[in-house]
């Protein structure tokens, strides 16, 4: 199994899911570029270019699990090396992140452009904003903003970086593509997650050929730090059906 991370964050952030997944699964956690430990190279923007060089160090096939950006990459992933996955969960993530006449459930764009320009004046202010945000109703907010909190003190992020994946946050619709999917894929959603709204899961289940979802009653946008032990018993539910 491969875990992606999410916006501004790093691998360790699965820290607390690991060891029972571990028991059932050979596990590998990756640093996108320009986070954690890894260097900035190639553009995080450029998902062609990314999923390539993804593609050069994960074994096949693989179960591939990614959560917010970490999801939208592992989707495009998918897309393009059908064969080098078997099945895709994406947690708290969405083929298109902002809303559309036609996508109301979904981060609104004057959100993310706000922190686009907010990035620019003051990187670490809106980073922390953005993590605020992301446990915003979710009924453990307190431990789960201090656990966010923690892992970004550990590694920062690159700044372009930072800037690369809020424009892929931003831009990417990959809605047309998801009947193209080979392989069953899965959602794990919080019930009280405001970036990923749970209402967006019919939308895109009605658009796969296998697909379902499950939803995280009390969790917000990070539901394996707030909630691990639900998580990780509807995670496996995913990966064995």
């Amino acid at each position: 199994m491969v875990l992606l991370h999410g916006w501004g964050l790093h691998s360790a952030v699965w820290g607390s899911v690991l060891p029972s997944l571990e028991r059932h699964y050979r596990m590998t956690c990756l640093d996108l570029p320009g986070h954690g430990k890894s260097g900035l190279n190639p553009k995080l923007d450029d998902l062609d270019t990314l999923c390539e060089h993804l593609h050069q160090r994960l074994p096949s096939p693989i179960s591939l699990v990614g959560w917010s950006l970490g999801g939208l990459i592992a989707l495009a992933y998918a897309l393009r090396y059908p064969m080098s996955v078997q099945r895709l969960v994406l947690v708290a993530a969405t083929p298109r992140f902002v809303t559309a006449d036609d996508w109301p459930a979904a981060t609104p764009g004057k959100t993310l452009n706000t922190f686009a320009e907010s990035l620019k004046r003051d990187y670490q202010l809106t980073i922390h904003r953005f993590l605020a945000l992301q446990v915003r109703s979710s009924e453990r907010a307190p431990g789960t903003l201090r656990q966010l909190r923690q892992a970004l003190a550990e590694y920062p992020p690159h700044p372009p970086a930072m800037d690369a994946g809020l424009k892929l946050l931003r831009e990417t619709d990959l809605r047309d593509q998801l009947p193209a999917l080979r392989c069953a894929t899965r959602l794990i959603l919080g019930e009280r997650d405001i970036l990923v709204p749970k209402d967006c899961a019919e939308q895109i289940v009605s658009r796969l050929s296998d697909g379902a979802y499950m939803i995280i009653p009390g969790a917000g946008h990070a539901p394996f730090l707030s909630h691990p032990d639900e998580f990780n018993n509807a995670l496996l539910q995913c990966l064995n059906h």
